[in-house]
């Protein structure tokens, strides 16, 4: 259930959670914490509003004290002007990182790279 959001809850995954976020407040607030920065990330058009609901939730994360946010916090603070970027036109560099996982499992089942022109000849002929 806490893996999820909660648009995709069951009624059961509903009635449950009512009970179990009045248990444990601090959980719900933890949840809450990580929903809000889902939807920045889903919702948000612009590298503008994104910038002030990211600050806004930063804010909120230092307020409620939870150390297990603050490596997250901390990631978007100093990578926030990459981040951002994403919101231009939500395109991330996957790709370019899965291709060089690529490389660097080649390289590793060659064994090194000794020659680096034939290696190369070796990468365009394989992944080209």
């Amino acid at each position: 259930m806490l893996y999820k959001t909660p648009s995709n809850w069951t009624e059961n995954q509903y009635q449950r959670s009512k009970i179990f976020f009045e248990q444990y407040p601090d959980i719900k607030l933890a949840f809450n914490l990580t929903q809000r920065l889902r939807d920045i990330f889903n919702k948000a058009k612009s590298k503008e509003v994104t910038y002030t609901k990211l600050a806004h939730w930063h804010k909120d994360v230092e307020d409620t004290g939870f150390k297990a946010f603050n490596t997250i916090a901390n990631t978007i603070t100093i990578n926030y002007r990459s981040i951002l970027n994403y919101f231009i036109n939500r395109s991330t560099n996957a790709s370019a990182e899965s291709f060089n996982a690529k490389i660097k499992v080649f390289r590793a089942q060659i064994g090194g790279v000794k020659n680096a022109e034939f290696f190369l000849y070796r990468l365009t002929t394989i992944f080209a």
